[in-house]
């Protein structure tokens, strides 16, 4: 999290950033790397932080018009810190820009992919965006990825009932990581 400047809003005066950073606090909960066998690299946190990400942005656009420059303003956000975040990586500048480039490609895709399968409620769709874009090269087990996928829709099911209000203000909340073989 950045440290904000002596003169600028406090961080938890800025909607954005306490957005951004309530996604990216559920994506480094250990569980979901430890337990539902998400790739604890550089890769596989993206990867959830571009799940939680898409969860919040599908929620906005269901505002329309009124959510537009929050929505915008996230996604704005969150590639700034990737950018930063590439950097203190020791990515090169030069190697910097084409990789946010492919990351925000990556990203739309992602956000295309569970999206599409939210929306028609299905299941088998969501467990292969997941197994594509999440796991990646990683093998996991059924019942991680079921367990996976039943959090991708109950956590869409949670913030379809958030009112817009509070995420304007920045309040968003997710639940727990999956337990695999609990249920």
């Amino acid at each position: 999290m950045r440290v904000p400047r002596i003169f600028s809003k406090r961080i938890a005066d800025d909607p954005v950033q306490t957005l951004y950073s309530a996604i990216v606090c559920q994506a480094r909960q250990p569980a979901f790397y430890r337990v539902c066998g998400v790739a604890d690299t550089p890769d596989g946190r993206f990867d959830l932080i571009a799940l939680h990400a898409a969860l919040v942005l599908r929620r906005l656009r269901m505002e329309g018009e009124a959510a537009r420059s929050l929505a915008q303003a996230l996604f704005d956000h969150m590639f700034a810190d990737m950018d930063e975040n590439l950097r203190e990586m020791g990515v090169g500048d030069l190697g910097v820009g084409k990789r946010v480039k492919a990351m925000a490609r990556a990203f739309y895709g992602r956000l295309a992919a569970y999206d599409a399968a939210i929306t028609a409620s299905d299941r088998t769709r969501a467990a292969e965006a997941l197994r594509r874009n999440l796991y990646r090269k990683n093998t996991p087990s059924p019942d991680q990825v079921e367990a996976m996928a039943d959090y991708l829709f109950a956590e869409a099911a949670r913030l379809d009932t958030l009112a817009f209000d509070r995420m304007r203000v920045g309040t968003v909340a997710f639940g727990p990581p999956p337990q695999p073989g609990t249920g």
